[in-house]
């Protein structure tokens, strides 16, 4: 059964279904005092960075390429671990992504959501532990660019283990097919 993950305003009122209330931006919301916010954590370890966050500026037109970026910023070390934590309560029951932004639909949390859903971060990298407790092995870089693309913690790309790479024509499947795609979802103009 797929994890029941929503996203809302962390200005909108609590609803009994919203579950755990996770607050994912980096900076807290404008004109919220802390002592007045309805929510159970504030996750901004797994927030994309400022950096991040100030290129994007929430312009809809540059999310594409946001979501690209911030899934690679997810699987460094810090991101990942409290990616690891969501995915942990998104299995115990509901989780409510919070976040500021007026447009939810072009949020962190509208990236965020779909990796959930699918257990992605439910590893924690190397040397650490899960979040079941269990410690995961620690491999080399050598070893670690030898292994096939998996689950985090097992090597390859953000991007591969997100499932975002098309698997008939290896594209990352946000910046279009190639022209000689099987999958029936061919890109006009891909390479």
């Amino acid at each position: 059964m797929q994890p029941d993950i929503r996203v809302r305003r962390v200005y909108d009122d609590p609803v009994p279904q919203d579950g755990a209330r996770e607050l994912v931006d980096r900076v807290w919301p404008r004109g919220l005092r802390k002592d007045a916010a309805l929510l159970d954590e504030w996750a901004k370890d797994v927030a994309p960075s400022t950096g991040l966050r100030t290129w994007y500026g929430h312009d809809p037109a540059k999310f594409d390429e946001f979501r690209r970026r911030y899934i690679a910023e997810l699987a460094e070390d810090a991101p990942h671990a409290a990616l690891g934590r969501l995915h942990a309560l998104a299995a115990a029951g509901p989780v409510t992504l919070l976040t500021a932004t007026r447009d939810i639909g072009h949020s962190q949390a509208a990236v965020l959501a779909p990796l959930l859903r699918r257990g992605v971060g439910n590893q924690a990298p190397p040397g650490q532990e899960d979040p079941a407790g269990n410690p995961q092995p620690v491999t080399s870089e050598r070893e670690r660019a030898a292994e096939p693309a998996g689950e985090p913690g097992e090597g390859g790309e953000a991007a591969c283990w997100a499932n975002l790479v098309c698997p008939e024509c290896g594209a990352v499947i946000s910046e279009g097919h190639r022209q000689d795609c099987t999958s029936g979802l061919a890109t006009p103009g891909a390479r």
